[in-house]
């Protein structure tokens, strides 16, 4: 039979829907043209009031089973609308189940999108008593005892209060952002203590059990004070933070992504500098999904008694293929890692010695030994090695004559060899 409503037809449901999804996009907080969006108590309701129209409808729908095809119906109508590749993928499972509680969907949108100020709670307060006041006020006449009686009641036990009013919804929710908040704040305060124990330990019984027999080349207080300085940024929450949004960017098709690099670009041509945030990005998208794996490594590692000049010929002899196996090349390339990469390339391609100022061991887990970008970093490790460098000078060891130890480019060459011979 089909859509056969005798008051809309599915074209027409449709436009709604689409209505409906422009509401939820602006509820990021910003309109399609980058402007901050207005969420005042009014816009609040008007949502809301989109979200309690599809309710309605969805449950007359559902009380028959005569209209069964109908939604069968419409929800193929969305799942078409929604595999497009210009609609929000953050959107992608709307259904009509999802419609069913329009509500709570526009909620959870908000509450995420909006920064949870004094003005952005006040408004929402004030748009949930609002709302549940007017409904009150068409079915009882003294709704406002009502409603504070409805209050009282939700402080009691909310689980238990069978209203289905605005505000009930709004409880909620703060309470699941409460509970995040809480357990994220936990977390913060978990890792802040680990990343200071990391950064404070000075290796003292290293130090002792190994003053009798100093190393020649390359001390073991040196590779474990370096070894603490680069798990510490691993397990810093600035990047942790960094990595989530890179996972979360990097979640989408590659033409939504890079929608979001553009318009970092843009910044750029206005003024602001924005190349080594880009930069940073990119790379800690390459390794979102294995940074568990990347910190264990770090972690785990025992280094070997192995001059500088030794390891720099083990990680040269990567970038020349002699550790890569065909099938591990392949596997690699065909991820989005090299899409990744490859936009890096293009995007760095003039200011490649900047890439520099980034944390050693973040380029050595981020590039792969198959990509160009491997080849052209090792390239400028060994002009750094022999000091002839043009654009960059990572330490004065080469003019003064010096071994390679306690320095930079040191440092540099030890976490590619940490991560990519080490692990092989």
């Amino acid at each position: 039979m089909g859509w056969s409503h005798p008051d809309i037809t599915l074209e027409e449901m449709l436009k709604l829907v689409k209505g409906f999804v422009d509401i939820l996009i602006l509820a990021s907080g910003y309109q399609s043209s980058g402007l901050p969006a207005i969420w005042d108590s009014h816009n609040i309701k008007q949502a809301f009031r989109w979200g309690l129209f599809f309710e309605n409808v969805f449950r007359c729908l559902s009380s028959s089973d005569a209209y069964q095809e109908m939604v069968e119906e419409l929800d193929a109508a969305l799942s078409e609308m929604t595999a497009d590749p210009i609609f929000p993928q953050g959107l992608a499972h709307l259904s009509s189940v999802v419609l069913t509680k329009a509500r709570v969907f526009v909620l959870e949108h908000l509450m995420s999108g909006l920064p949870l100020r004094n003005e952005h709670l006040g408004a929402f307060c004030r748009a949930m008593v609002e709302m549940d006041l007017e409904e009150l006020q068409g079915k009882q006449d003294d709704s406002l005892n009502l409603y504070l009686h409805k209050l009282t009641t939700l402080n009691t036990n909310i689980d238990k209060c069978s209203d289905d009013g605005f505000t009930k919804y709004f409880v909620q929710e703060i309470l699941k952002k409460q509970s995040a908040v809480s357990c994220i704040s936990s977390a913060e305060m978990s890792l802040g203590v680990l990343c200071k124990t990391i950064r404070d330990n000075d290796w003292t019984q290293t130090v002792r059990k190994l003053s009798k027999e100093p190393l020649k080349h390359f001390t073991a207080p040196i590779k474990n004070n370096w070894k603490s300085r680069n798990v510490s940024y691993f397990l810093d929450k600035r990047t942790v933070r960094l990595v989530s949004g890179a996972a979360m960017i990097f979640s989408a098709p590659k033409t939504k992504w890079m929608q979001v690099f553009e318009r970092l670009n843009i910044a750029a041509e206005i003024g602001y500098d924005a190349f080594l945030e880009t930069a940073e990005l990119l790379l800690l998208g390459c390794v979102a999904s294995r940074w568990d794996t990347v910190i264990k490594h770090f972690l785990s590692v025992s280094y070997e008694c192995v001059s500088i000049s030794k390891q720099y010929d083990e990680v040269r002899n990567l970038s020349q293929g002699i550790y890569q196996s065909l099938q591990f090349k392949e596997e690699l390339k065909s991820s989005k890692e090299r899409e990744i990469l490859e936009y890096l390339a293009v995007f760095s391609e003039d200011q490649l010695h900047k890439l520099w100022q980034l944390p050693p061991s973040l380029l050595a887990v981020a590039i792969p030994s198959w990509s160009s970008l491997f080849n052209l970093y090792i390239s400028e490790l060994e002009r750094q090695l022999k000091g002839i460098s043009p654009t960059t000078i990572c330490c004065n060891c080469a003019h003064e004559g010096k071994k390679h130890s306690d320095c930079e480019l040191a440092e540099r060459i030890l976490c590619l060899y940490t991560y990519h011979v080490c692990r092989s």
